[in-house]
């Protein structure tokens, strides 16, 4: 532990940068690449060989400890991964249930719809038939009176046609008197006489 914060101080120590010029404008590596706060190593200026050195070690002891912590990541992730698939399910079924009600709210709207129309298209159709039967009803009134009409204009023809022949047989009756008169006395009747 004792070297590990004296390696931690050796590192932490400020670093200094060079002057920059103003015809580059160099991009902070925070902006490109943010590691998470276990992996920032902080180099201060060192020799050329023994800061090599010091570098690979330190880089060596922070990979070690990153495996001993993988374990601990992993289970981590598998947790976060787990409660991903629990809030994503949780949100499909919700989902699925909104959907459900939206179709049964649809479906039972229509159904309304459609037994409000069968009951229209019902009551028209009865005001319809009420209305046929009214006018066959009245259709049946103007034939019977019709058919009365007809059979009193034939009663009265046929009471004329009896008339008509009742005088055609009374005057064929009077001239057949009148000629057997006329053969008796010998004469011929006098109105043949007036239109000769």
């Amino acid at each position: 532990m004792a070297e590990q914060e004296s390696k931690k101080a050796e590192v932490e120590t400020p670093v200094t940068q060079p002057e920059k010029s103003t015809h580059e404008t160099p991009t902070p590596v925070a902006e490109v690449y943010d590691p998470p706060e276990e992996a920032v190593v902080e180099f201060a200026p060192m020799e050329e060989t023994t800061s090599i050195q010091k570098v690979t070690e330190l880089l060596e002891e922070k990979f070690e400890e990153e495996d001993l912590s993988k374990d601990t990541f992993d289970k981590n992730a598998k947790l976060a991964r787990v409660e991903t698939e629990k809030r994503m399910s949780l949100i499909k079924a919700w989902e699925e249930s909104e959907k459900c009600k939206a179709q049964n709210k649809a479906h039972k709207k229509i159904a309304i719809i459609e037994a409000w129309e069968n009951i229209k298209k019902a009551s028209l159709e009865a005001q319809l038939r009420k209305i046929e039967q009214c006018l066959e009803k009245k259709k049946a009134e103007y034939t019977e009176k019709m058919k009365n009409k007809v059979a009193m204009i034939h009663k009265q023809a046929e009471e004329r046609k009896a008339v008509v022949e009742a005088k055609r047989c009374e005057n064929l009756l009077k001239v057949d008197e009148i000629a057997s008169k006329c053969r008796t006395i010998g004469k011929p009747p006098k109105k043949l006489l007036i239109l000769l």
